[in-house]
């Protein structure tokens, strides 16, 4: 699919009004009101410098969280806009709602080689909407301000949303250099990956990840379950979990899925013993536990024979994709299951992806965010993507 997707470097870009959908979601400190990780603008810069060398001028369009069609001044968009300046060694402006006659002008009559950040697209509703003619319509507002589009959004390309797909139906077309390694990435994990192939996938619930473990097995040798939804699957085999966050409603398909993995030859692996508190919190009564959970305790991370096991399991990979950390590491009590899992990914001598999400911060938490071959901008975006999906961002731009 990625060889289909039309390169940046084939668009003639001098002289002309790039509109550039990036991704610069970024989380802000709660306290500060700062941005509190700024990954998402780094790696959009070698598309915005290729863009600035060519003597393109771009318009930069973004969201900011879920403002739901409504102005909210701390998703602002003048924040990341501030940090682009700093990171950035051409000139960047910040010019405002998109569709503020103020805006417009200052982007037809500004200069090439300089980015002209917009305000946070989701602030109209119309972005968003279900309603695909709705949706066209803004589209069609926007491109009258260029001559090109770019999505180099990867980590937004899962939405049908206008900036997204509607775009890109409306102007010349190109995938940005981001998005095109995201998709070169994914894409040679699931078609031509160096084996033994390693899925460690974690997280609070299995309902989330079905799809993605449904499509592994029919692609991994290994997977390794940890984080909250490994409850679910030890109750599907009749074990104890104590109070233990279980999907009653997943208990069958989890069943299932270990009888596939069976059946497909996989290595599916559950935890063999954990971390377990009497309550969510550190403050409860701790205590590692070996298979079942005691009654009165719930399971909080996954043991240290389990975090070994799973560590010589992933150093003797080839390649390893992880998606989801193996218990509540935000709490550091329950965080050790999670760092075994990112340095045991530092000493992979093959291809390590980390698939987004809270899984990147883990990373990045056990200072091994440098030893990673690829860090995915993604969240539900990588998933969808592993899952064997299209993602509509995508698909618009495979269109001629």
């Amino acid at each position: 699919m990625s060889s289909k997707v039309p390169d940046l470097q084939l668009a003639d870009v001098q002289g002309q009004a790039v509109l550039l959908r990036a991704d610069f979601n970024v989380p802000f400190d709660k306290e500060t009101g700062e941005i509190s990780d700024d990954t998402r603008i780094q790696r959009t810069l070698p598309t915005l410098e290729y863009l600035m060398r060519e003597g393109a001028k771009v318009l930069l369009i973004s969201h900011v969280g879920r403002p739901k069609g409504q102005v909210v001044e701390s998703l602002s968009m003048r924040k990341p806009a501030e940090r682009l300046k700093e990171l950035l060694n051409f000139p960047v402006e910040f010019i405002g709602d998109v569709l503020d006659d103020g805006a417009r002008e200052a982007f037809q009559k500004g200069k090439s080689q300089t980015v002209y950040v917009a305000e946070n697209i989701r602030f109209h509703a119309e972005e968003t909407s279900k309603e695909k003619s709705v949706r066209k319509a803004f589209a069609q507002k926007i491109a009258e301000l260029g001559n090109v589009y770019v999505n180099d959004a990867f980590g937004a390309s899962h939405r049908a949303h206008a900036s997204i797909v509607e775009l890109a139906e409306i102007l010349p077309h190109y995938a940005g250099k981001l998005l095109k390694q995201e998709i070169d990435v994914l894409e040679s994990l699931l078609t031509s990956p160096k084996r033994p192939l390693t899925a460690v996938i974690g997280g609070a619930k299995i309902s989330t990840k079905i799809g993605v473990l449904e499509f592994l097995l029919n692609k991994v040798d290994t997977i390794l379950i940890g984080g909250a939804m490994a409850y679910t699957f030890l109750k599907a085999r009749a074990l104890e979990v104590g109070n233990s966050m279980v999907e009653t409603d997943y208990l069958s398909k989890a069943f299932q899925i270990v009888d596939k993995a069976d059946y497909k030859q996989v290595r599916l692996e559950l935890p063999i013993d954990h971390i377990a508190s009497t309550e969510f919190s550190e403050k409860g009564k701790i205590k590692t536990m070996g298979r079942e959970i005691a009654p009165g305790y719930m399971g909080m991370d996954i043991g240290p024979k389990t975090a070994d096991k799973y560590s010589k399991i992933i150093r003797e990979s080839a390649t390893v994709f992880w998606n989801g950390p193996m218990g509540v590491f935000e709490m550091d009590k329950f965080a050790k299951g999670t760092l075994a899992i990112a340095k045991a990914m530092a000493k992979v001598k093959g291809t390590t992806v980390v698939g987004g999400g809270d899984s990147v911060y883990a990373v990045k938490k056990a200072g091994v965010a440098d030893k990673m071959t690829h860090i995915s901008t993604g969240g539900g975006a990588t998933l969808e993507f592993m899952e064997g999906k299209v993602l509509p961002g995508i698909e618009a731009l495979l269109s001629e």
